[in-house]
C-alpha cells in the first residue's frame, strides 16, 4: 500500500516562503532580498553593512516616491530621513549613512523567519559583530544559478508592490477591486497599475506553465516568456456565464504553446482534472496572508465549500457554450 512521504524544500521553495510567507510588518524584507540579489553579482561574499546600505536604502526610496506606507506602524524615524533624500534636504552619503545606523535594526535578524521560526537553508550569515556585514552563503549563490532566477527580483517588487497598496488602502478592502487590463497585463485598482499579473502570479508557479509544466519566464523579451492566460476562456465573456472573467481567479500563466501553439487551448475548456488544479491554486490564496486573498473569495466565495461550487457551476455553463475540452501534453514534473 502506497505510504505518505515528506518531500524536501528546494532552495526556490525556501526563498519564496520568505518572499510570500514571511511577516509583513515593514517592506524592508523585499528592499533587503532585492539587494542581496543586485549585490551578488560582486566577487566578495561578504558585504559590509555601508555597501548593503546603498542599494537597501535606494530600492526603498524607489518605492517611498510612489507609496509612502512602507510600514504598519505610525512612524519611523529611518524612513523620515528616507523621505527627507527624496525632498533634497540631505545628501546621498548621509542617506546611505543613516541607513547604515537604522535600516537593519530588525531585517537581518528576521528576514529568515517564517512561521516563527527561521528556515533551514540560510541565504546569508550575520557577521556584524565580527565581520560589520552579513555573508552570502553556499545556498544563495546555488539559488541564482539556476534559471528561474532570473524571475526572482520581478516577483519580489510584485509581492512588495501588493502589500505596500493593501496597507495603503486598509489591509485588503478595497483589492476585491482589483482588475487585470488584458492589453498592458497589469493588475490595477482604480485605474491605477498595481504591479505586473505575471510577476504577481509566478510567486506560486514557481516558473512553470500552469498547465504542461514547462519551464516559464517572467522577463519581457525572453523566448520563455510566458502569457497571461484565462483559465475559462475569455471568449465566455458576455455570454451565460457567471464568472468574471478578468478576475484573478481565472488568471494563470501559461507557455506559448500551451496557450497559442498547433495544439494550444485557445477557447477550449481545460479538463476538468485541470479544473482540480486550479481549485488548489486559488485554495493557496484563499488560505494564505497573501494581499490577492479578499480578491478572490469575493470574487468565488467566502468558503471552500461555495468556491467550489462556483467553480463547478462556472464549468457547467463553459462547457454548454464551448463544448470541447482541452488538455496539454505533459513537458515537466508536476509541482503544483
Amino acid at each position: 500500500m502506497p505510504t505518505f512521504f515528506e518531500s524536501d524544500l528546494s532552495l526556490p521553495s525556501f526563498w519564496r516562503s520568505i518572499i510570500l510567507y514571511g511577516k509583513n510588518t515593514a517592506s524592508y524584507k523585499f528592499a533587503l532580498a532585492k539587494s542581496l540579489i543586485e549585490l551578488s553579482k560582486n566577487n566578495d561574499d561578504l558585504i559590509k553593512i555601508d555597501a548593503l546600505a546603498v542599494p537597501f536604502s535606494k530600492n526603498l526610496c524607489e518605492h517611498l516616491k510612489v507609496n509612502e506606507k512602507q510600514i504598519t506602524s505610525k512612524n519611523s524615524k529611518f524612513l523620515e530621513n528616507l523621505k527627507r533624500f527624496n525632498n533634497g534636504e540631505i545628501s546621498e552619503d548621509e542617506r546611505n549613512l543613516v541607513t547604515s545606523k537604522l535600516g537593519f535594526t530588525n531585517v537581518i535578524d528576521r528576514f529568515h523567519i517564517v512561521n516563527q521560526k527561521p528556515i533551514d537553508n540560510l541565504f546569508y550569515i550575520d557577521e556584524r559583530n565580527t565581520n560589520k556585514g552579513i555573508r552570502l552563503t553556499k545556498n544563495f549563490y546555488n539559488l541564482l544559478e539556476l534559471q528561474e532566477s532570473e524571475n526572482f527580483s520581478n516577483e519580489v517588487e510584485a509581492r512588495w508592490s501588493l502589500v505596500e497598496t493593501a496597507w495603503k488602502v486598509g489591509t485588503s478592502i478595497r483589492l476585491h477591486q482589483a482588475k487585470y487590463d488584458d492589453v498592458s497585463g497589469n493588475i490595477s485598482i482604480d485605474r491605477s497599475t498595481v504591479t505586473s499579473a505575471r510577476n504577481a502570479l509566478n510567486g506560486y508557479q514557481k516558473s512553470k506553465c500552469f498547465f504542461c509544466f514547462d519551464y516559464i519566464s517572467i522577463i519581457n523579451h525572453s523566448e520563455n516568456l510566458c502569457d497571461v492566460d484565462h483559465f475559462f476562456p475569455h471568449y465566455l465573456k458576455g455570454k451565460n456565464f457567471s464568472g468574471y472573467i478578468d478576475g484573478i481567479w481565472n488568471l494563470v500563466l501559461a507557455c506559448g504553446s500551451c496557450n497559442k501553439g498547433e495544439h494550444g487551448k485557445f477557447a477550449k475548456l481545460p479538463k476538468v482534472e485541470l479544473l482540480e488544479r486550479l481549485n488548489k491554486r486559488n485554495e493557496y490564496f484563499c488560505s494564505s496572508h497573501h494581499p490577492l486573498k479578499e480578491t478572490i473569495m469575493l470574487q468565488t466565495g467566502q468558503t471552500k465549500d461555495i468556491r467550489r461550487k462556483f467553480l463547478q457551476k462556472c464549468f457547467n455553463e463553459a462547457k454548454d457554450i464551448l463544448v470541447h475540452t482541452w488538455s496539454p501534453e505533459q513537458k515537466g514534473s508536476s509541482i503544483f
